[in-house]
């Protein structure tokens, strides 16, 4: 099936060849247009899309997002002195910048791990016991502990992490790589969004702002009805009717305004929303899956163990159809008080379904050419106000993530925090550089993935970013 790849620029397509478009996409709640060629630029074979610069080690993302801040002296960032200068009192100085400033009288105290680390795997890879499942899976993972930011909200740095923008709204990572790469699918989404509840970026972590609009993220939640109205409700003949009747409506509309972007993008979303029709129901069952693959995710345990464990194996069936990126997003991980019953408990829920989804990939094959990035915004402070305060928080300086799969150097750590892990000391990546990495990844370079807009072209990584040459295999 030929993927779909950015609209032509005005004046490429004839008014006739426009309004062929208009017509076959606006009947795109039927098979008919799920089955007809595509009309206006020539498709481009998957692989060779025009934003490619080089070969591609991955082909498709799985995003995971930790919504809130997750610690990274509790889970990724090993820190022995902080275990042993527990309750030490240190400069308050530490900690300014970024709109942050930590500044009681008589410094800040150092706070322990909560959870004890263990070398795991081949590797010897240091990892804590908040993620026992996941540590089986160390030797697949390409930890990166030097990761900073540039805002010290949630807002902003949950919308920088997504979008690259940290003031202003701008399209997400999601919209960037569904516009450049397309989709190997017609009949779903290109960019799907697995969402119980929006993060603190709400929308516009998902969303395509000055790009097309067909590229904004499509948010299934899990549930009885992820998609909601998926079922037709009318009869067939009177579907028939109404969709002749929008084909004629965006035609004549077309033909006065043939590059109305609004248009553009209800015509395609119109289409995705017939294809959907016809493939979301069979991709969404998981009851299809091996009871042992069930088993391995939690998908039949009640609660967040089971609602998380739905997310990632619809994320397998999603990419296995060819959905270009899927995000997965858990909330909660703002944990200023309470760190160890908020932490454990989002741990709980998280570690199995993720550490059962990198080793169905890798048993799939999958993995090869699939990238999982596991990220959240910022981490959580390594010191408080008061001595054994039972929360942290939040701090822009340092955090952890990690990126498995397709092009990275599995079983490594890249990068190194101070012995308390507040400043980065060694390898240090910014979120540019980490998006950057991304999309080098994907077979592009960063600099040239760029979107004509208000007079100057846009990129993901705005003016910054430097591909981490450490982290590729």
């Amino acid at each position: 099936m030929n993927p779909s790849f950015p609209l032509p620029a005005p004046g490429i397509c004839s008014r006739r060849d426009a309004l062929r478009k208009v017509l076959s996409g606006s009947l795109g709640l039927g098979l008919l247009s799920m089955m007809a060629p595509k009309s206006g630029a020539s498709p481009v074979p998957s692989g060779q899309a025009p934003f490619h610069t080089h070969p591609a080690k991955a082909k498709r993302v799985i995003l995971i997002f930790l919504d809130g801040g997750l610690s990274h002296v509790d889970s990724f960032d090993h820190k022995p002195a902080l275990f042993r200068n527990d309750a030490k009192n240190i400069p308050n100085n530490v900690f300014t910048g970024m709109g942050q400033t930590l500044s009681g009288n008589g410094g800040v105290f150092l706070k322990r791990p909560i959870w004890d680390f263990d070398p795991c795997g081949q590797s010897g890879m240091m990892l804590s016991r908040l993620f026992p499942h996941l540590r089986a899976q160390a030797d697949q993972l390409c930890l990166i502990n030097s990761l900073h930011t540039s805002h010290a909200n949630h807002f902003e740095a949950v919308v920088g992490m997504h979008t690259g923008s940290f003031n202003q709204q701008r399209p997400s990572i999601g919209s960037w790589c569904h516009y450049a790469l397309g989709t190997e699918c017609e009949n779903l989404p290109g960019f799907v969004a697995l969402a119980s509840d929006l993060p603190y970026g709400g929308n516009i972590a998902f969303g395509a702002d000055f790009l097309p609009g067909q590229f904004q993220g499509v948010r299934l939640r899990p549930g009885s009805e992820p998609i909601r109205f998926l079922k037709p409700k009318r009869p067939e003949n009177l579907l028939a009717a109404q969709r002749d009747m929008v084909a004629a409506l965006n035609a004549q509309d077309f033909e006065a305004n043939p590059w109305l972007g609004a248009l553009e993008a209800r015509i395609q979303a119109w289409k995705v929303a017939g294809g959907m029709q016809i493939a979301a129901p069979e991709t969404l069952d998981i009851a299809q899956e091996p009871e042992s693959i069930r088993k391995a995710y939690g998908v039949d345990q009640n609660g967040p163990l089971g609602t998380m464990a739905w997310k990632c194996l619809v994320a397998r069936r999603l990419i296995e159809k060819g959905v270009r990126f899927v995000e997965i997003v858990q909330t909660g991980w703002d944990s200023h008080s309470q760190i160890e019953k908020l932490h454990g408990a989002k741990a709980q829920a998280l570690d199995q379904p993720v550490a059962a989804l990198l080793a169905d990939l890798r048993q799939r094959g999958l993995l090869e050419d699939t990238l999982v990035v596991f990220t959240t915004e910022f981490g959580r402070t390594p010191a408080n106000f008061a001595p054994n305060k039972d929360g942290r928080d939040h701090h822009p300086h340092a955090f952890s993530a990690w990126m498995a799969g397709a092009g990275v150097r599995a079983g490594t750590v890249y990068g190194r925090t101070d012995e308390f892990g507040i400043r980065v000391a060694e390898d240090p990546v910014h979120v540019h550089d980490f998006h950057a990495t991304i999309l080098h990844l994907l077979g592009m370079d960063h600099t040239k993935l760029t979107f004509r807009h208000a007079g100057r072209d846009y990129r993901l990584t705005d003016v910054e970013g430097n591909v981490i040459r450490g982290l590729l295999s």
